[in-house]
């Protein structure tokens, strides 16, 4: 059994903190989702993830289908055994990385052509082939094929893509054929507020389970990036979860929740992880920095993940500046249970009813990125 229930609001803000129950459980939101895009997240296990406080994980159809293929993924019992994670997983259809990472050879309304980036073989993948291989991989949550544009995009191109967007979600939800997923459905239109209701307009006409805006984080930057949210949250069903897609930084996910979105994925947790920079209270802190040499203090005091409770910065210097690869595996778990920590404190000032001042005071800490 599936459902969504918003169990408090905020009255400063659209803010709402809800329980959506998937096939493998239930998941508090507002929720961030480490992304695992191939099956992984990156040098963190399983038991790692759950210490971290996730619920939820993403995983992406895009780059199952070149590795290791969905017939493996389905022999192997589905990508819940692939992964060794027995709580809910959402898949992306692909559709952004279709568009973002490979050689487009052909796109029309029916589908696209494209080249894969790891042996350039030709594949065709249209919004039939994404459900049905998305229905195999037996995620819980599954996305409907989109096309995302790029920032800026001409009006027509915008246009265009909206068109198909919704073309495709209709054939989403007539191929969809697993009543253990839940089907989400995506809104494109750039930073176009009119192209943005047009689009949920005739995707709620169709009816999905839940909604997600796509095409932001993209390079509108965060004042574009609010906004369009704002604006497009406002027209999507209240009794239906949201989801931000990309998104982002602690002050976007701040802002964003404030607009009513309910999920978050972003690969910032761990990219900026293996690269020496942590997340904390206090602002970003960079490992490689001179500054931290025989610094003996815990990458942030108040945290309770395995790094901060046994490491030091130097130790961490030591190790990025050496090549260990433990250095990356660490500043990923800290940056992972950051995430974490964020989100139940917005959780906790929603159950509180005081989310509006607290995120006032808290997205001061962010401002400056």
């Amino acid at each position: 059994m599936s459902s969504f229930e918003v169990r408090h609001t905020d009255g400063g803000s659209a803010a709402r903190q809800s329980v959506l129950t998937t096939s493998h459980g239930e998941v508090e939101t507002p929720a961030f989702m480490p992304v695992g895009t191939a099956g992984a997240v990156k040098g963190i296990t399983p038991q790692q993830l759950k210490e971290s406080g996730a619920e939820i994980i993403l995983a992406n159809t895009y780059h199952l289908i070149l590795r290791p293929g969905v017939d493996v993924v389905e022999k192997l019992g589905g990508l819940h055994k692939l992964m060794a994670w027995d709580r809910p997983i959402l898949t992306d259809s692909g559709g952004y990385q279709v568009f973002s990472l490979s050689s487009l050879t052909k796109i029309d309304d029916d589908g696209v052509e494209f080249a894969s980036h790891v042996d350039g073989a030709k594949i065709y993948l249209n919004a039939e082939i994404a459900i049905k291989i998305q229905n195999r991989l037996a995620a819980d949550i599954i996305m409907c094929f989109d096309q995302c544009t790029p920032f800026p995009a001409d009006p027509a191109q915008l246009k265009k893509a909206v068109e198909r967007t919704i073309r495709w979600a209709r054939c989403a939800k007539e191929t969809h054929n697993n009543p253990n997923q839940l089907l989400f459905a995506i809104v494109q239109g750039g930073t176009d507020p009119e192209l943005r209701t047009y689009c949920v307009s005739e995707l709620v006409k169709v009816g999905f389970d839940g909604y997600a805006i796509g095409g932001l984080s993209v390079g509108e930057g965060h004042d574009n990036m609010i906004k369009t949210t704002t604006h497009t949250a406002q027209h999507l069903p209240e009794d239906k979860p949201r989801y931000l897609m990309g998104v982002g930084t602690p002050a976007d996910i701040i802002a964003a929740v404030g607009a009513g979105i309910d999920m978050f994925d972003c690969v910032l947790p761990t990219r900026n992880g293996r690269n020496a920079f942590a997340f904390t209270e206090d602002g970003p802190l960079r490992l490689r920095n001179n500054a931290h040499i025989s610094d003996a203090e815990p990458v942030e005091s108040a945290c309770d993940c395995y790094c901060c409770r046994n490491f030091s910065r130097a130790s961490l210097r030591h190790f990025f500046n050496c090549g260990e690869m433990l250095g990356p595996i660490l500043l990923s778990m800290h940056n992972l249970r950051f995430y974490q920590r964020l989100m139940a404190k917005i959780r906790l000032a929603l159950k509180k009813g005081e989310f509006a001042d607290w995120a006032a005071e808290e997205s001061k800490k962010y401002e400056s990125g």
